[in-house]
């Protein structure tokens, strides 16, 4: 039997607090220790191909089986959102790039870590939203957005680490993006009779994080084992999928 809807909204409360906490551990993770440049690029190809399938195969379906083919509009609506805030508000960044000074590499620093805030601010509209439905689909959405939380946490820590800033900004980062998670599911929550165009719009900002951002970076280190991990985090997803729908 299904939940009242104010049950569905506390759960998604504090399954979005689950949500945050994994971007503040992403985050913990990258700083215990000093990892090389290259490694820390396999954290961004993992997130990266993961991020995709989670737009293309969870979130975006379950958009277009609530509000039909307009669904699309709305995605797309997500995707050059993020694409206007990057390249107007502030600049597309390219992760572990060195030919830029300190105040340029700092800026771009921020611009990721801005970039990420809108995407993880819709982690928690999607959390939110999929528990506005059914505690089945908010929970097949937490799973699959934890998953990534950790790769975004990594992935802003990495960014603050290989700029040149100290472990405590790569904390602060991460713990950012988990507040931004923290919004999103509040906003939705209260706005819920929005649920039709929120869910696209996250599944769009998702698919450009990971497509637009992430994936280019991949694609400027040698050699196929970063390559490959974009595979594994597409193939975790899948798995992952297969597992909750039996």
């Amino acid at each position: 039997m299904q939940p009242e809807l104010p049950t569905r909204v506390a759960m998604a409360l504090v399954f979005g607090v689950v949500a945050a906490a994994g971007n503040l551990l992403g985050g913990v993770f990258v700083v215990r220790r000093n990892w090389s440049r290259s490694f820390l690029h396999y954290f961004v190809a993992l997130g990266g191909g993961y991020m995709i399938a989670v737009a293309l195969v969870d979130i975006i379906p379950e958009s277009v089986r609530l509000d039909g083919d307009r669904a699309f509009l709305f995605v797309l609506a997500g995707y050059f959102l993020v694409h206007l805030f990057e390249h107007i508000l502030a600049p597309h960044f390219h992760f572990g790039e060195e030919t830029h000074t300190e105040m340029m590499r700092h800026h771009r620093a921020r611009a990721v870590l801005l970039g990420l805030a809108i995407h993880t601010f819709f982690d928690g509209v999607a959390i939110a939203s999929g528990f506005l439905v059914s505690t089945w689909l908010g929970s097949v959405i937490f799973v699959a957005i934890f998953l990534h939380k950790l790769p975004e946490g990594f992935t802003i820590a990495s960014v603050a680490l290989a700029n040149g800033q100290g472990r405590g900004r790569a904390i602060a980062g991460a713990g950012a993006l988990g507040a931004a998670t923290l919004l999103g599911v509040l906003v939705t929550s209260l706005l819920q009779s929005q649920l039709r165009y929120a869910l696209p719009l996250s599944g769009g900002v998702t698919l450009y994080v990971a497509a637009t951002d992430l994936l280019p970076e991949v694609n400027r280190e040698p050699g196929w084992r970063t390559a490959l991990l974009v595979f594994v985090g597409v193939a975790t997803l899948l798995i992952l999928q297969g597992l909750l729908r039996v």
